[in-house]
């Protein structure tokens, strides 16, 4: 059983493209990582590579399990394209 430091939201989290890598900074001075396969892969808990703290990540799942190229940005936790406004 993990004893985890907070409760984050992915939308707390800050998004780098290169890497595909989502981070909040931990209270030592470094950052939470988790990547966006592991949050693909089902995986919640975001690690500190200077300390022993975690956090679990609150995100919709099936929206970072779906397709790529149904979403425009990889860093938008909403998904905002995953509906479009269509004219008739």
């Amino acid at each position: 059983m993990s004893v985890f430091h907070d409760e984050v939201e992915i939308e707390d989290f800050e998004y780098d493209e290169e890497t595909e890598t989502y981070s909040y900074p931990c209270p030592c001075g470094d950052r939470f990582l988790i990547t966006r396969e592991d949050l693909e892969n089902g995986e919640d808990v975001a690690t500190c590579p200077s300390c022993s703290l975690i956090v679990r990540v609150i995100y919709d799942q099936l929206w970072h399990g779906g397709d790529r190229k149904d979403r425009e940005d990889p860093g938008d936790p909403v998904g905002s394209s995953a509906v479009k406004m269509v004219k008739p």
